[in-house]
């Protein structure tokens, strides 16, 4: 089945129905948001979660000691990078948390906004070495630096990096999400619903879904029914797709 992250997680209650619906990775959100979190609340919360559950910080641009202080801090296993963090950020993160405890990292990058229609045509494209997920080899030729664990790729735009609730063109952006899946694992977000999911994990076949306004009653208040029906629908999607 699909890797699942229910993000935006504020409270306990919300954190426990995520867990018990099957979802395999909680998000916590550090940055300005409706659903910001400080350290010592996604402690107290992380601290009822089982092991195997992934616990991911959502940053945008913080320097990269603050992160590591709040991983420390709140016990978070991932970090999600969701600003314009150079790719020494994640190298650094992931020298930093070698040890006992590695931490894994999720980079967000500036994607969907050149899939808009706003802009030109010529604009769709990503660049796996601005994202650190590549480097250039001594011959020049791309080799994976292995500091991305996953790339997400949201509905964000230069003013509000992700959360619009607005799913992107899943048409065009299939061309580039199998293009993405061959250097990356690839999770799919923004503007996902119990309704959606199906569609968007066979159209674009990604490593993974992350959700959040389309699983909440308001901002930062988990739906029960909407949690369950989510997950159900992705764990549906994958039994069907499993039979073709």
């Amino acid at each position: 089945m699909p890797w699942v992250k229910i993000c935006g997680t504020t409270n306990p209650e919300d954190a426990r129905l995520a867990v018990d619906a099957g979802a395999d990775a909680l998000g916590f959100v550090f940055a300005e948001s409706p659903r910001r979190v400080t350290a010592e609340r996604a402690r107290q919360i992380i601290a009822e979660l089982p092991a195997e559950v992934e616990k991911v910080g959502v940053f945008v641009n913080e320097p990269v000691q603050r992160i590591l202080e709040v991983a420390d801090q709140a016990g978070l296993t991932a970090i999600q990078l969701h600003g314009d963090e150079p790719p020494e950020t994640p190298r650094a993160i992931k020298r930093a948390s070698s040890g006992e405890r590695p931490l894994r990292v999720i980079r967000a990058g500036p994607l969907i906004p050149w899939l808009d229609d706003s802009h030109e045509a010529d604009a769709i494209g990503w660049d796996p070495a601005l994202l650190g997920i590549v480097e250039r080899g001594p011959g020049g030729e791309p080799v994976r630096t292995g500091n991305i664990d996953a790339l997400l790729v949201d509905s964000g735009t230069p003013q509000k990096r992700g959360g619009t609730g607005a799913p992107f063109d899943w048409i065009r952006g299939s061309i580039l999400i199998t293009m993405m899946s061959s250097f990356v694992k690839v999770i799919v977000a923004g503007g996902l619903t119990p309704e959606n999911v199906a569609e968007a994990l066979q159209r674009l076949r990604p490593w993974g879904v992350d959700v959040v306004s389309g699983v909440e009653r308001e901002a930062g208040k988990k739906d029960p029914e909407k949690v369950r029906a989510f997950i159900e629908a992705v764990r549906q999607a994958d039994k069907e797709s499993s039979r073709l």
